[in-house]
């Protein structure tokens, strides 16, 4: 079974302790940039953690993508 990489994506002062942990760090501060962000990640990824904000920009749009984690 291939492993996969994790992601974060939303707000940099949320997610920026992730890159510590050698997770892909994805800035994303206001809805539409969230969207492109989501549209733009990478096919290997297979967990992405998302900011609050980050989750209500997307909606129904996880779903339809990988495995996600919502920060509380």
């Amino acid at each position: 079974m291939a492993a996969g990489r994790v992601a974060a994506l939303g707000e940099w002062a949320l997610i920026r302790g992730f890159a510590l942990a050698g997770v892909r760090t994805v800035t994303a501060a206001d809805p539409e940039a969230v969207r492109a962000a989501w549209a733009s990640l990478d096919r290997d990824v297979a967990v992405v953690i998302l900011t609050p904000s980050a989750a209500g920009a997307l909606g129904e749009a996880v779903r339809r993508g990988p495995l996600t984690v919502v920060l509380p």
